[in-house]
């Protein structure tokens, strides 16, 4: 099967945005939970660190797979591979 430049400008964007969430992740994962153990305040009645390991990057999580199926729903229809809506 031969790819048209459609194709692949689809899927040149579909990998960008998911370098981005990756890289995203891969921040949230492992360099802010590294660096805020030195953070000494406390937020909500729990150390900082703890909030921003346990709940702050499941926000972060949850935003990342909303905005991917938000994008990748509009890339989509933009190049006419939107699945069918079922009523």
């Amino acid at each position: 099967m031969q790819l048209t430049e459609s194709h692949r400008q689809y899927w040149r964007k579909n990998l960008n945005i998911t370098a981005w969430l990756l890289a995203l992740w891969f921040v949230v994962t492992f360099v802010i939970t590294f660096f805020a153990r030195d953070l000494s305040f406390t937020f909500f009645g729990w150390p900082f660190s703890f909030w921003v390991a346990a709940q702050g990057s499941l926000l972060v999580y949850l935003f990342v797979i909303w905005y991917y199926a938000h994008v990748m729903n509009k890339l989509d229809q933009e190049h006419g591979v939107a699945e069918a809506e079922v009523d």
